[in-house]
């Protein structure tokens, strides 16, 4: 538990940091993450009938988070994010020079953590550039929201669990702490308003809301993923945490939703 503790404290202070010390640090640095968290995916899922291309899916990754962070940072234009479709159909081409026992599951699982675990660092890299130029507080009210979900969850379900909610996926969740921990983060994204330039106290309501609903979804997904390939952890490169698809499992299925929301139904002040 101890352990737990310090890491957690410990890798907060690196996320927080770099958020708010700029974009030459903020892009980089979730760019990597997204990386790394594409690598563990492949770990985790290859086996004797699975290979996906990792080297090739990584790649992939790297373009797309590449481009995307060229056109954020005012590098290039908007078409050169049409760059990212090349490699997608690179996989099938390689596919046939590889003497593998299941080529469509390696096509599968490899464009799988492209999209799985590496689009979503884009579209939350993008969401601290809503109004074409850095604003650090929308990708961290993200992670401030994202962190309450989760406390709130774990100590509404430790108070009040009763009723599972996805049993067979994970057994420790429930439907109370679900709810305490949607609240939660309603409650602090009613509040970041005051604090937080970018958005409406509206905006970081509803913000909060798909990050609950979803993030606990992403959590569940990624548990569902784990229980498929018999591991127990993402990996073991956080002490105490497990790997970094454990640690940012809500995000990548709520990062794409809220950016979404932002660019549709709302406009940054």
């Amino acid at each position: 538990m101890k352990t737990r503790a310090i890491t957690g404290f410990f890798f907060i202070l690196v996320l927080v940091g770099a958020v708010l010390l700029g974009p030459y640090s903020f892009v980089p640095f979730f760019s990597l993450i997204g990386l790394l968290s594409v690598w563990e995916f492949y770990r985790i899922v290859a086996r004797s009938d699975v290979q996906p291309m990792r080297i090739l899916g990584v790649g992939f990754a790297f373009i797309i988070l590449a481009v995307v962070a060229t056109y954020v940072l005012g590098i290039a234009p908007a078409r050169v994010l049409l760059v990212s479709i090349v490699p997608f159909f690179s996989v099938y081409i390689l596919a046939l020079f590889r003497k593998t026992v299941n080529p469509i599951n390696d096509i599968s699982y490899t464009l799988m953590g492209v999209i799985y675990a590496g689009v979503p660092f884009a579209f939350f890299i993008a969401l601290g550039f809503l109004n074409g130029t850095f604003n650090p507080y929308i990708p961290l009210g993200f992670l401030i929201l994202l962190w309450t979900n989760d406390t709130g969850a774990y100590l509404s379900g430790r108070s009040f669990g009763r009723t599972k909610l996805f049993e067979r996926i994970s057994p420790n969740k429930t439907w109370e702490g679900f709810v305490g921990g949607v609240v939660l983060a309603a409650v602090v994204g009613l509040n970041l308003a005051q604090y937080f330039d970018g958005l409406t106290r509206w905006q970081w309501v509803v913000m909060a809301l798909i990050i609950g609903v979803f993030g606990t979804l992403g959590d569940l997904v990624e548990s569902m993923l784990k229980r498929n390939v018999g591991v127990k952890d993402s990996g073991s490169i956080l002490p105490g945490h497990g790997g970094f698809l454990d640690r940012f499992d809500g995000l990548l299925v709520a990062a794409p939703l809220v950016y979404l929301f932002l660019k549709v139904y709302g406009q940054c002040i």
